[in-house]
């Protein structure tokens, strides 16, 4: 056995890319005449010590958790999900329709609707390109990419000429009412004498997500569904040998992969801007791709990650207001940990296993 232990594939190789990352990372920083540490104390400081900060962390950790699921889901089938994008826009449709069109009695009944709303929206926009993979050889990358620019000009067409109000200049809808109104960590949490979590966007929707991490775990890995995916997804014609069907397993797994990025808008949608407006997503469905590859597209491993590309975008906004850095600098950041955690997997996957080989031999 010349593999490594799982334990280590599951730690050290994303704890040593995350390192590479930061290395190259610090080094584009001095390039520009800031200090790297400098800049991570203020990221810290900005992120972490203060309960605003944790606030916005968390309410994009929340964005993540969805898309990172909903990428990894299609991942254990070897099914490359690249429209989450595209679904959370029209999952953001999904719950624009179901708040302002159903008397929802309160804001518990609501949440229930709107992520089913979303989930179907969400999932009907996948349904397409895991057809046309799946029954016409279509690939799965190239339809999603397609989508999400189909996605976006529907949404515009929707927002512009049905769903704004008379008289409003906004591509946006209406508020929402109030009874579907999301209680923030500010409203769930804060004290007259603490005030935790005051103007920040966190809301009940992150322990939404944190059930999704948990119901994915659950069906991956304890449901007879989730053994057929992982297992079309390891070797198909084996799969198909035992009977497993590759155009029913495609397309659910699409169809969860879709209902889960779609879910996202919850979170944008209903809890934060609390009526649909464009660009809810802000890239939140590509920012997926590199949470499930460096989560291993295991739900624990996204739930770090996303905490971790929330902490990136918090702490980027922080650089962008008190240093020269620009915002811009965290995308480059992002890319370089994808580029290590994807691309250049092997570079610090195999030099970790023939150190393990070494060790085995000699213990």
């Amino acid at each position: 056995m010349d593999r490594m232990p799982a334990w280590a594939d599951a730690t050290l190789v994303p704890l040593i890319s995350l390192f590479l990352a930061a290395v190259l990372s610090a080094i584009v920083i001095m390039a520009i005449g800031e200090n790297p540490i400098s800049a991570f104390m203020l990221m810290v400081d900005g992120t972490l010590m203060r309960s605003s900060g944790w606030g916005y962390m968390l309410y994009y950790a929340t964005n993540f958790m969805f898309t990172g699921l909903a990428v990894a889901v299609a991942f254990h089938a070897r099914l490359f999900n690249i429209g989450g994008e595209g679904q959370a826009l029209l999952g953001g449709l999904g719950v624009a329709l179901v708040c302002m069109y159903i008397p929802w009695p309160h804001w518990s009944l609501a949440i229930f609707g709107a992520s089913v709303g979303a989930a179907l929206f969400g999932a009907a926009w996948a349904y397409i390109p895991a057809v046309l993979q799946a029954k016409r050889g279509s690939h799965i990358v190239i339809t999603t990419i397609m989508f999400n620019f189909i996605a976006a000009a529907v949404l515009n067409y929707v927002l512009v000429n049905v769903l704004r109000p008379k008289g409003a200049q906004e591509p946006a809808t209406g508020f929402f009412p109030d009874a579907t109104a999301l209680p923030s960590f500010f409203d769930m949490f804060a004290t007259e004498g603490s005030r935790l979590f005051r103007n920040s966007p966190a809301n009940v929707t992150f322990f939404l997500a944190l059930a999704a991490c948990v119901a994915v775990w659950l069906l991956i890995w304890h449901t007879r569904l989730g053994y057929q995916i992982r297992a079309f997804g390891e070797r198909e014609s084996a799969a198909k040998y035992a009977g497993i069907n590759p155009v029913r397993i495609t397309v659910i797994a699409m169809l969860i992969s879709g209902g889960l990025a779609g879910m996202m808008a919850v979170n944008t949608t209903m809890g934060e801007a609390e009526r649909l407006i464009l660009n809810a997503t802000e890239g939140a469905g590509f920012i997926g791709i590199a949470v499930a590859l460096m989560g291993r597209s295991h739900p624990f491993g996204i739930f770090l990650a996303a905490l971790l590309f929330g902490f990136l975008y918090q702490g980027g906004a922080e650089l962008a207001l008190w240093t020269n850095i620009p915002r811009e600098l965290i995308v480059v950041i992002q890319a370089l940990v994808i580029l290590f955690t994807g691309a250049l997997d092997n570079m610090v996957r195999m030099p970790l296993e023939r150190l393990f080989l070494i060790l085995r031999r000699t213990s």
